[in-house]
């Protein structure tokens, strides 16, 4: 090389360090939203969920429309959806209360159930242990109870944020069922005229897929709960109704919301009716992984979102390590709605 020429770079070295800088930009970029977010998570929760309540009853609203004006369409159809909600919730309570006293037997015969089944082979556990470590934690609570009581009063603080967020999502919703058509124009005439067209495209198919979703995972939640409660009932678990109300809220979380909650099913049939009756749900467990997994999702779900298993997985377990429930909940629908704009977008340019 002569002496004051530059050196000669690879073209290969070149595009790398093209691409990375783009790169570590993009990642400045998503951290610093995700910082954002993090920081006003709530508002964002409330967003998320008047989004949710708007897939579900925009339609719904729509069909009151054409016998209504629209404001009282709107209204109608919330006030409908609150109060079956709150019917639910009563039923559910009332199963509860119906069920207690027979629930409180249950248990304490099936714990001593339990405690016989595991003296005996192969665990030959101490019969003074089960015991002992009941006395352990009854004398855990009574020295740690201005502690407990502290931690209750601060657990207060966080119900009355979660009613706070629950309440901006209904705000929200209302708004957005009865025009968030004229909102999204609105958003698009702030934009340069150069990017509207793509702004409009991405739009679409990201509220195409959202929707799809949110109504393809309430008829797959709903379906299992029902599977769940009508097996539960027929095997005679106590608290078929409120198992199966967890077993529809746990299928918000995709692959690993069912087991859970069918787990918790299994414990209250091991505790109440003993070790046949729990393994019979096991196996209630896979059954309905395999009818929601080889059924339910290609049915329901193909059209809406196309995503492999493997991204689905990933998508649950990196959403839950970012914001625990909330973002295994947020993060399935939220990967499908990019990717859906990402492929809208590619199409839009062929």
């Amino acid at each position: 090389m002569q002496p004051g020429t530059p050196p000669t770079v690879s073209p290969f070295l070149r595009t790398a360090a093209a691409y990375a800088w783009r790169l570590l930009a993009v990642g400045l970029l998503v951290y610093s939203l995700f910082a954002v977010l993090g920081r006003f998570h709530e508002i964002g929760v409330a967003v998320f969920l008047g989004l949710v309540i708007t897939a579900l009853l925009r339609p719904v609203a729509d069909l009151v429309a054409r016998l209504l004006p629209r404001p009282p369409a709107v209204a109608l159809t919330l006030i409908g959806s609150i109060v079956l909600v709150l019917g639910v919730l009563a039923l559910v309570g009332e199963a509860v209360a119906g069920e207690r006293t027979t629930l409180v037997r249950e248990f304490r015969a099936g714990v001593g159930r339990i405690e016989d089944w595991l003296e005996r082979p192969p665990f030959r556990l101490d019969p003074g242990t089960l015991s002992s470590l009941q006395d352990k934690i009854g004398d855990y609570l009574s020295s740690h109870r201005s502690d407990l009581l502290s931690t209750a009063v601060s657990g207060a603080g966080h119900v009355v944020a979660v009613f706070a967020t629950l309440a901006l999502g209904l705000f929200c919703s209302v708004f957005f069922i009865h025009s968030g058509d004229r909102h999204w124009s609105w958003f698009q005439q702030q934009l340069p005229r150069s990017v509207r067209g793509r702004v409009g495209i991405g739009g679409r198919a990201a509220w195409r897929t959202f929707t799809g979703y949110t109504h393809g995972i309430v008829l797959v939640a709903g379906t299992n709960a029902v599977l769940v409660g009508i097996a539960l009932w027929a095997l005679g678990v106590p608290l078929a109704v409120p198992l199966a109300l967890l077993e529809f809220f746990a299928a918000f979380v995709p692959l690993v919301g069912s087991p859970i909650a069918l787990a918790i099913a299994a414990v209250v049939a091991l505790a109440s009716k003993g070790p046949l009756v729990a393994g019979l749900v096991i196996a209630l467990i896979v059954v309905i992984g395999q009818i929601e997994g080889h059924l339910l999702h290609p049915l329901v779900m193909s059209w809406a979102v196309r995503l492999h298993p493997l991204v689905v997985a990933i998508s649950v377990v990196a959403g839950s390590i970012a914001a625990g429930v909330v973002g295994a909940v947020v993060a399935v629908p939220l990967v499908s709605v990019v990717w859906a704009v990402h492929t809208a977008l590619r199409d839009a340019r062929v």
